[in-house]
């Protein structure tokens, strides 16, 4: 048993209410299951979503720097990625230059299926940016990018 003594519960209200990673956490998983809702007849969840769309380049990119711009590990995108190769979605392949880097592409298959996807992402995004009034859409997303 421990002695410490008890946390009063008058703190508890404190970070509920001004802990900013308690209220982007809650917000961002607010914003997820919208997404998910939207892109599910398309069987994409948003996070599928964002990773094709961090491939629509004209290069493929290496696998680090994809884990980079989603703020992944490469663990969690090597993972992530796995799914999307069964359903050959992208292709991973071995960097010619550098053996230990992978290159990442997305397939024909993976850009027909983004095409369907973008104008429900662009539905989706433009009636959340309509509920953001407290402050502008893009204020929000400067400050967002600080702390990232």
């Amino acid at each position: 048993m421990s002695n410490a003594a008890a946390l009063p519960f008058e703190v508890t209200p404190v970070v509920r209410d001004c802990c900013l990673c308690l209220h982007a956490q809650r917000a961002a998983r607010a914003l997820a299951r919208r997404f998910d809702e939207a892109l599910r007849p398309l069987d994409l969840t948003n996070g599928q979503f964002s990773l094709l769309m961090a491939l629509n380049r004209p290069a493929p990119p290496k696998l680090g720097s994809v884990a980079e711009l989603l703020a992944m590990d490469r663990t969690t995108l090597t993972a992530a990625l796995k799914v999307l190769e069964r359903r050959k979605l992208v292709k991973v392949a071995v960097d010619k230059e550098d053996r230990r880097s992978r290159l990442l592409t997305i397939t024909p298959a993976g850009r027909a299926l983004l095409n369907k996807a973008f104008p429900i992402w662009q539905k989706t995004h433009a009636a959340i940016e309509e509920k953001v009034t407290a402050v502008k859409p893009d204020t929000l997303r400067a400050a967002l990018r600080a702390l990232s």
